[in-house]
């Protein structure tokens, strides 16, 4: 097995994960019941086809967890596409992907944790969002602080939760199909051929895309499995198939079952309640609720948990490589966590999540930068699969080396130019400042250099 010291590093984080826990990782980080928060806003996007925008979001995230199943094997280490792309590429390339998809890994949590928090204000109002917010936040930081076995133990618990729950609401949604509460034909969730228009599905699936995202994080946790490149691979693949099943199987009941389908269609979901809407149409109040409070703590703590989680381990690889203070690279002797990263994570969250609380448009903002930012990185990890082992290693496995990154390629750059233009703009404006920083680094000697490149 590939050690870190290979390419220049010490072990300093703990090997302790193994397929399962690393898979199960991805699992919770894409959230079982991801779609009952964001269903109205897939769903006026796709016109109702809310499941075919699922399937095309999978498409684009299969081939992608291909390419990245590929470069964990060649680099198993912390930081994600940023590794990858630094040491498939370049260095200085893998800093503007590491940047790109700083965008996503530092904006995720805030928008878990607001997402959450105004779940749950409105079951217990008489905690403010802000309070909820910070409630989630210390919870998450105390538990990530506390090592990655804890974390580990934490999102099984997690994900047997969530499952029951999916599972509950399956059960009564076949039932009320059954009793003839369907509001549209069997279907309608995957093809509607008055309102179908491939840049009406490629801008539906940008928006699902952001269920998808997560499977990625895995690779973050690199250096903390016990196992080879490949099963670290085999992992993610595994993850993103499990939940792609369950996004389909629920989105499709669930578009079946929308009361005022026409309605949501014309003016969408403000308040983002569409989903629980549907759950008391087709079971009661009690199925609204159930799925309300779910979500609220699927997405603002164990989602939050592993979301702060690989982001700090993104911190900790970029900043061990001078790319960013060298604070963040500090590891806990005790707990073997990166501390400094972790704890920047939760001050950023809390920042950012606070501030977006007082926007009118903050999560439907938030999610539209977190899918710019990651896609962005994924285009460069597609690229880097071809350097790599095509052009460097003159790889003769065309399926795996340049047929596969560039369908993903293809399909994520479709899903990307369909994204509205206030958030390909804020997302260029971003890659700009990445820009300008590289520069700067150069401008005062101090390139971006892996330490295999020392001489």
């Amino acid at each position: 097995m590939s050690t870190v010291e290979q390419f220049g590093y010490r072990q300093e984080l703990k090997r302790s994960l193994g397929f399962a826990d690393l898979m199960i990782y991805g699992l919770i980080f894409m959230v079982p019941i991801a779609p009952f928060g964001i269903f109205g806003g897939v769903f006026q996007s796709s016109g109702g086809m809310v499941a075919l925008a699922y399937i095309i979001g999978l498409v684009a995230m299969a081939f992608t967890a291909l390419s990245y199943s590929q470069m964990a094997q060649a680099f198993p280490m912390a930081g994600s596409v940023y590794t990858y792309a630094g040491r498939g590429i370049s260095a200085p390339v893998g800093f503007i992907a590491g940047w790109a998809i700083l965008l996503d890994y530092i904006l995720v949590p805030s928008l878990l944790y607001l997402i959450a928090s105004l779940g749950m204000n409105s079951v217990v109002p008489g905690i403010p969002v802000w309070g909820w917010l910070i409630i989630f936040v210390l919870l998450n930081t105390a538990v990530n602080y506390m090592g990655i076995q804890m974390t580990a133990r934490i999102t099984r618990v997690m994900l047997v939760a969530e499952l029951a729950v999916l599972a509950i609401f399956l059960v009564v949604g076949v039932v009320a199909l059954a009793q003839g509460k369907a509001q549209a034909g069997a279907f309608t969730p995957i093809f509607e051929s008055s309102a179908f228009s491939w840049t009406l599905v490629f801008g539906a699936a940008a928006t699902a895309v952001l269920s998808f995202l997560g499977f990625d994080g895995i690779s973050t946790l690199a250096e903390e499995n016990k196992e080879d490149g490949r099963r670290l691979g085999r992992s993610m693949v595994a993850a993103l198939g499990l939940a792609a099943v369950l996004f389909v199987a629920q989105t499709w009941v669930a578009a079946l079952l929308m009361p005022d389908r026409a309605q949501l269609i014309a003016k969408g979901d403000p308040n983002g309640d569409a989903f629980y809407r549907m759950a008391e149409f087709a079971g009661g109040h009690w199925l609204s609720v159930l799925t309300a409070v779910a979500t609220a703590i699927a997405w603002g703590f164990a989602n939050s948990l592993v979301a702060q989680a690989a982001t700090s381990r993104l911190l900790f690889a970029m900043a061990r490589d001078r790319m960013l203070p060298s604070f963040l690279a500090k590891v806990h002797p005790k707990h073997q966590v990166p501390v400094n990263a972790t704890l920047a994570v939760a001050v950023l969250s809390l920042a950012i999540g606070l501030y977006m609380n007082s926007r009118e448009d903050g999560i439907a903002l938030l999610s539209q930068l977190v899918n710019f930012g990651a896609m962005t990185a994924f285009l460069i990890l597609h690229v880097a699969v071809v350097v790599h082992y095509r052009v460097r290693g003159r790889s003769r496995n065309m399926w795996a080396h340049v047929i596969v990154p560039a369908i993903g390629f293809l399909v994520l750059a479709a899903v990307v130019y369909n994204t509205k233009l206030v958030t390909q703009t804020v997302g260029l404006i971003w890659l700009a400042v990445g820009l300008v920083v590289l520069g700067v680094s150069y401008l005062i000697g101090r390139r971006p250099v892996l330490p295999s490149e020392v001489k």
